[in-house]
């Protein structure tokens, strides 16, 4: 996926379109990780979907031509924008965040 993303970048960094990754540093707590084997315990330990959809926000706002072939982790985007308090996206503030298993 990384080299298709690269690739693609390249290829349309001409017409303006930007390609790029995020990636969330913890589990998230979706529908799916009620799927898989302990998923209901750990979706205590995840964030909400919506920190996701709020990194990509800031992303999409990014001038397509300057920011291309990139590979972006959910919370450093936001830490870039100058956000140090996570709590919100938290499901269970009691517990310790699962970071990611691709990361």
């Amino acid at each position: 996926m990384s080299m298709c993303l690269l690739g693609m970048a390249e290829e349309f960094r001409e017409a303006g379109i930007a390609v790029n990754a995020l990636w969330p540093r913890t589990v998230i707590a979706t529908t799916a990780l009620q799927a898989i084997p302990g998923g209901p315990e750990l979706k205590k330990r995840a964030w909400r979907p919506e920190i996701v959809a709020d990194a990509a926000h800031v992303i999409l706002c990014k001038n397509s031509r300057e920011c291309t072939g990139q590979f972006f982790i959910d919370e450093a985007v936001l830490r870039a924008q100058g956000i140090s308090d996570f709590s919100r996206y938290a499901v269970d503030a009691s517990e310790a965040l699962q970071t990611d298993l691709f990361l």
